[in-house]
């Protein structure tokens, strides 16, 4: 269907920085870039501001970012979310319901997250990291948490992407992904959900105040 088409390639624009926040955009517009007519793209624009990442304004849209408060306030849903998710995961692996293939493909991205963050590789890290608690959370296997924690997260990139920059500890962080793999691979729900909330809210403090670098930080 074009009008999904037409969401998911505009989503993927915004979510890149080709369309940062405050960037103006038109039907008309985006039906040339799309090399489609303007009604499906009309309905795609209805689907993302419903979805929080534009607002109308005038003949188009605004790509919104978050306000300081509002994307505190972000953060604390999604710590709450992960800390759920991570906790439904290793309940299911301590009841045997996760594939062992499922649970190596989450080792598998969690090492490429490490990488590509150790290298600089920012791009290629945030697309990394973020699979890493999408599959997480589809471990969980709860559908409404996956949903909410998607557009969550979309909001959150749109909103940091113009400060983003390479962790001050990048050790640090690929230290609590391996804490809450280790948790979840273990089956202690308690632990995998008390590591989540606790990496979520230490990224955000981290944004609000970067930490100086450390010895192991510098190449």
């Amino acid at each position: 269907m074009q009008t999904d088409v037409a969401r998911s390639r505009l989503r993927e624009l915004i979510l890149d920085g080709a369309y940062p926040p405050g960037a103006r955009l038109t039907e008309l517009e985006l039906a040339a870039t799309l090399s489609m007519s303007r009604t499906p793209v009309r309905e795609a624009l209805r689907a993302l501001a419903a979805d929080g990442l534009v607002r109308p304004a005038g003949r188009g849209v605004v790509v919104v970012a978050l306000a300081e408060a509002d994307l505190d306030e972000a953060y604390q849903v999604r710590a709450a979310l992960e800390a759920l998710t991570a906790e439904l995961a290793a309940v299911r692996q301590r009841e045997g319901r996760i594939a062992p293939a499922d649970l190596r493909a989450l080792h598998e991205v969690a090492a490429e997250t490490a990488t590509a963050t150790a290298e600089g590789r920012l791009a290629d890290a945030v697309r990394l990291n973020r699979r890493f608690h999408r599959t997480i959370a589809e471990l969980a296997a709860n559908s409404t948490a996956s949903r909410t924690l998607e557009r969550l997260w979309d909001q959150i990139q749109v909103s940091t992407l113009r400060s983003l920059a390479p962790p001050a500890r990048h050790a640090h962080v690929s230290g609590q992904h391996e804490r809450l793999l280790d948790a979840i691979t273990g089956g202690r729900p308690e632990e995998a959900a008390a590591i989540a909330r606790a990496h979520v809210l230490d990224t955000r403090a981290t944004a609000r105040h970067p930490p100086l670098p450390t010895e192991e930080d510098r190449p």
